[in-house]
């Protein structure tokens, strides 16, 4: 079954559940999907929705930790609530050993032996990690591996 309809269904059990900050946090993933078919005048596709609902994980989890710094437990627990509903919509994280092996293969696959294919070996990883791995680590992995 498709991502977005997983979406809708979530949707309509959160309707049934009466469970406000479920349904609110769909009906806003909902709306940024839409918004951005309707932008790009295009139907997205399964990776580009993981995108954007893991951009909107991180959205809220740099929110909870300012509300933290700030002494607003009460928003911060809003954020990560929302966290918790994003994420059962993401598929599972890859391990730290399924990480450095989809490494290892893209290094290979492009022939990668410095710095200036970076690029080359992001662009193929991308794809396959799309919302099961923190881009950002995954990109300081590859540095330290074509540094050494």
């Amino acid at each position: 079954m498709a991502l977005i309809d997983d979406l809708k269904n979530a949707q309509k059990e959160a309707m049934r559940a009466k469970d406000k900050v479920r349904l609110g946090t769909i009906r806003m993933t909902m709306a940024a999907i839409k918004q951005r078919e309707i932008d790009e005048q295009i139907t997205l596709e399964e990776s580009d929705i993981l995108a954007i609902i893991t951009k909107m994980v991180k959205q809220r989890q740099d929110a909870a930790s300012q509300f933290d710094q700030a002494g607003r437990e009460d928003l911060s627990a809003n954020e990560r609530a929302e966290i918790v509903v994003l994420e059962s919509f993401l598929p599972q994280p890859l391990t730290e050993d399924e990480l450095n092996a989809l490494i290892e293969d893209a290094m290979a696959s492009t022939g990668a032996n410095g710095m200036q294919d970076m690029g080359k070996v992001m662009g193929v990883l991308k794809p396959q990690v799309q919302g099961r791995a923190d881009m950002g680590a995954l990109s300081g992995k590859i540095k330290a591996r074509l540094n050494s």
